[in-house]
């Protein structure tokens, strides 16, 4: 009996891998922010702005670098703006779970002085994401 609950708790608590996919869009290039979780230090790489194929690829890296199957689900958002919604698009037909992200809904400490880099901003989607 007690190995027939053990077994229920684990196959109820067990979660597949995702990737989780951040992207800051800029005119020339994107930078590409992916993880597995909290406490991982995501990989970050530049895109070529508008560049369809070099995102794609860049996920199928990032699978791999990660160790996750080809099939593994992907969740990615990124802050609404000069793309539109042809990004969102997208992402929807190559089975991105996609979440375009107000800017305004972004936390940021008011009082405290922070750097505007995309390396940073990426990194805050990215948590705010997994979270």
């Amino acid at each position: 009996m007690k190995t027939a609950t053990t077994r229920r708790e684990t196959d109820s608590t067990k979660q597949e891998k995702v990737l989780y996919v951040a992207l800051e869009l800029g005119k020339a290039k994107w930078r590409v922010g992916s993880s597995t979780g909290l406490g991982q230090k995501p990989r970050q790489v530049w895109v070529r702005g508008g560049h369809r194929d070099g995102l794609k690829q860049e996920i199928e890296r990032a699978k791999k670098r990660f160790g996750l199957a080809a099939e593994a689900g992907v969740v990615c958002c990124y802050e609404a703006g000069r793309e539109g919604f042809w990004l969102h698009r997208y992402l929807l037909s190559i089975a991105v779970n996609n979440r375009v992200v107000d800017s305004s809904s972004i936390e940021v400490n008011r009082r405290a002085r922070r750097a505007k880099t995309d390396r940073l901003d990426v990194e805050k989607l990215l948590r705010m994401l997994i979270r």
